[in-house]
Parts: structure tokens; C-alpha cells; sequence
């Protein structure tokens, strides 16, 4: 079962923040500047995990992985709240890994 993550990262380099942002754009829709929001299983999560942890600096960066809950056929609108502009979530059954 794939379950919702919002991932979000503080890097304090730039060229490691370019790795990130690109490793990234193969798992989640890209929300806001260090934001993303994904759909992964169990294996999935892992993979992305074992492609962050070498590319960051241990004591200086931080990654964040928020688990929201299961994809299901609730609406993610329902979950997530935002002022301002509205959130309109992404189709990413169709992402590729």
C-alpha cells in the first residue's frame, strides 16, 4: 500500500541542494521551493532514503519525511489546509520511480 509523504529539506549547500531537488523530481509532485509531496510504499521510501542519506551532509543538512496517511480514495484536499493560494494536488499514480 502507497501512503502519502510530504518531504521537505533544509540543505546548507548548494550543490547538494541541486542533488536533492533532482533525486526528488523522480518521487513527488514539487509543492513549494524545498517541499514535496509523494506517494510511496514501504520499498519505495527506502529507495529514496538510501539515494538522500549519502548525497547530505550528516551534522549540517536535514531532511524530513512527514507521513499525512494511506493513498486511498479520500481526497488529499481534505488533509491539507492552506491559506492563501489553493492547493490542488497532482495525478502521481503515473509518476515514474
Amino acid at each position: 500500500m502507497r501512503h502519502y509523504y510530504l518531504v521537505s529539506y533544509d540543505i546548507s549547500d548548494q550543490k547538494r541542494w541541486r542533488k536533492i531537488f533532482k533525486i526528488m523530481k523522480g518521487y513527488g509532485e514539487h509543492v513549494q521551493y524545498s517541499v514535496f509531496l509523494c506517494q510511496l510504499s514501504n520499498t519505495q521510501k527506502a529507495e529514496l532514503i538510501a539515494k538522500l542519506d549519502p548525497v547530505i551532509h550528516q551534522f549540517q543538512d536535514q531532511i524530513m519525511l512527514v507521513h499525512i496517511g494511506p493513498v486511498t480514495s479520500e481526497q488529499l484536499e481534505k488533509r491539507i489546509s492552506t491559506i492563501g493560494r489553493k492547493y490542488i494536488a497532482m495525478d502521481l499514480k503515473n509518476l515514474v520511480y
